[in-house]
């Protein structure tokens, strides 16, 4: 049975629309306190962190008034980047995590990320059981007044976030003579971002950093490259970093100005680690891998299996498989070694920490030759027209004529009202020709 309000990666839309408003994030908190609240007898906590957006300041205290109704105790972070959140979950012992974001969506947009005590995102399973509570009668659900949650706000979360960031990596590792540009894209990782670099003596310059709750995303970070790709030419800075509004993505520049996406990023790191032998069975991409990042993997013997798109369904296969390393080129990508979900700190720190001896971006991080792709998005009021029997029949016809050329993948988005074509072949007559037949029938 299909889910009913939860998406590829949490839940999200516009605010004040559908369930995107105070009512529904009380009934998500109330329904997933009761959940987690049943799952552990002794201390019962939750702890929530958020992005930038105004509309946090609304949907925030009702989800905390949910959970408090519930009876679990809740710790509330601010800003804080989304793997931030997961770690500290697990670092804090608590029974979950809920992310408030829209992740890359513009300003207007918001949802959750919910976490278990692991620190992992939630399995579809576990969401259908939060989803059959929420439905249910409120007072069902409500605590007895004795046995209410408390709040508190923590508010040293960055720090602690930080800190274990650091813990990973040596502690003479320095990056001092390194020049930084780092766009937060206004978002949950303004504070920790240029924190982070400073503190290991980097020259930072930051950009995206001064949030004012409409900004997030807007024009920058990891959906709009091009201001790190200025930046970095400007300051003739060493690498470029692009994070997007939770900073669970990265999108880097090398220090030619060339943009460098989550599949060459995932390809260097799988080649450095087989180098090292840390590299533990193989990678996991998605549909929307690129084949060239397929085929360099085929050529240096390196495993490679593809899932659905969305970060938590590359941990669900890399765990199934016993791998360590995934991501999207959209620029989630998971190191297993050192976290549970994406994070583009961490993945910056990995990369940064590799050219530790004087290596250059360019030559480290351009690992493979591309398959030109193409990505098209087209707006839809119902997202269900890719299973009518002319979109079925324009998508087989497509498949087909660029089948011994290339590749097609046709989806539904997980988080906006949007159809995704993607193609990909050297054929670029072919292939605007097939993705022009798919979405004439889709328009």
């Amino acid at each position: 049975m299909a889910k009913k309000y939860f998406g590829t990666d949490g839940i999200r839309g516009t605010v004040n629309k559908g369930n995107i408003n105070g009512d529904m994030f009380f009934k998500f908190g109330l329904a997933a306190g009761t959940y987690f609240k049943n799952q552990k007898k002794n201390k019962q906590t939750a702890i929530i962190a958020k992005d930038t957006r105004l509309s946090g300041y609304t949907l925030e205290p009702a989800l905390v008034s949910g959970l408090a109704s519930a009876g679990m105790h809740v710790y509330t972070l601010g800003p804080l980047p989304t793997n931030g959140l997961a770690m500290l979950t697990k670092s804090m012992k608590a029974n979950m995590g809920i992310m408030i974001t829209a992740s890359h969506n513009p300003y207007y947009d918001n949802g959750l990320k919910l976490f278990g005590p692991d620190g992992l995102k939630l399995s579809d399973k576990i969401e259908k059981k939060i989803e059959s509570l929420i439905d249910k009668k409120i007072d069902y659900k409500l605590s007895a007044p004795k046995f209410l949650g408390r709040v508190k706000r923590l508010e040293n979360g960055n720090e602690k976030y930080v800190k274990i960031l650091k813990k990973n990596f040596p502690k003479n590792f320095s990056l001092k003579g390194s020049k930084i540009v780092i766009d937060c894209a206004n978002g949950a990782g303004y504070k920790s971002g240029p924190y982070l670099l400073k503190s290991l003596g980097a020259k930072v310059i930051s950009l995206g950093v001064k949030p004012n709750g409409l900004n997030i995303n807007k024009k920058c970070g990891s959906t709009f490259p091009k201001k790190i790709q200025s930046a970095v030419k400007k300051y003739k800075a060493n690498i470029g970093i692009s994070l997007d509004g939770d900073a669970d993505r990265i999108i880097m520049c090398d220090e030619k100005g060339k943009i460098v996406d989550g599949d060459q990023i995932i390809a260097a790191l799988a080649k450095r680690w087989k180098n090292k032998k840390m590299l533990r069975g193989g990678v996991i991409g998605t549909s929307m891998s690129n084949y060239g990042l397929e085929k360099f993997f085929s050529e240096n013997k390196i495993k490679f299996f593809r899932t659905n798109v969305g970060d938590r369904y590359v941990k669900e296969k890399m765990q199934e498989k016993k791998f360590n390393l995934g991501g999207e080129q959209s620029g989630h990508i998971i190191l297993g070694k050192f976290a549970t979900t994406g994070d583009g700190l961490l993945v910056a720190l990995e990369i940064l920490f590799s050219l530790r001896k004087g290596r250059k971006a360019s030559t480290f991080l351009n690992v493979f030759d591309q398959v030109p792709q193409v990505l098209e998005n087209i707006t839809v009021k119902d997202k269900n027209i890719i299973n009518s029997l002319n979109c079925k029949k324009a998508i087989n016809k497509a498949k087909n004529l660029i089948k011994r050329q290339g590749r097609m993948v046709v989806r539904k988005s997980g988080t906006e009202p949007k159809i995704r074509i993607m193609g990909e072949s050297h054929n670029k007559i072919l292939l605007k020709n097939c993705i022009k037949l798919i979405k004439k029938t889709i328009k």
